[in-house]
C-alpha cells in the first residue's frame, strides 16, 4: 500500500502518540515534493473549547460541535496519517489562517 497524500484545507484523522491519542486534524502545509521531508503540518480540532480568539468554530455532517485550535499546531510524519474525514470549506480555512497569523504574530 502507498503513502496516504493529505491535501492543504483536508481534515484528516491522525495518530498523535499517547500524549493526544488520535485525533481529526485540519492540514495546512502544502504538498511536499519526493526530495523533500514526508511531513505534514496540522492545526488539532477539539471538541473541549474555551473560548479563545484562537479557536475557530468548525461545524460539519458527522462531526460534534468543535473547533480548529490555532495553539494546537504540529507537524507529524506522513504515516502517521489514518484516514480523510473531510474537506474543510473556504471560509473556515481563511479564519483559521487569520487567527494563525494572530497567534504567531505574522502580520
Amino acid at each position: 500500500m502507498g503513502r496516504l497524500t493529505a491535501l492543504r484545507g483536508e481534515v484528516w484523522l491522525v495518530d498523535l502518540g499517547m500524549a493526544q491519542k488520535t485525533r481529526p486534524v485540519l492540514i495546512l502545509s502544502v504538498g511536499y515534493r519526493d526530495e523533500e521531508r514526508a511531513l505534514v503540518s496540522y492545526v488539532v480540532r477539539t471538541t473541549s473549547t474555551r473560548g479563545t480568539e484562537y479557536e475557530v468554530p468548525h461545524q460539519a455532517p458527522k462531526f460534534l460541535p468543535g473547533a480548529f485550535d490555532v495553539q494546537s499546531i504540529g507537524t507529524v510524519p506522513d504515516v502517521q496519517l489514518i484516514r480523510r474525514l473531510t474537506v474543510c470549506d473556504t471560509n473556515t480555512l481563511t479564519k483559521v489562517e487569520d487567527a494563525l497569523k494572530r497567534w504567531l504574530a505574522l502580520r
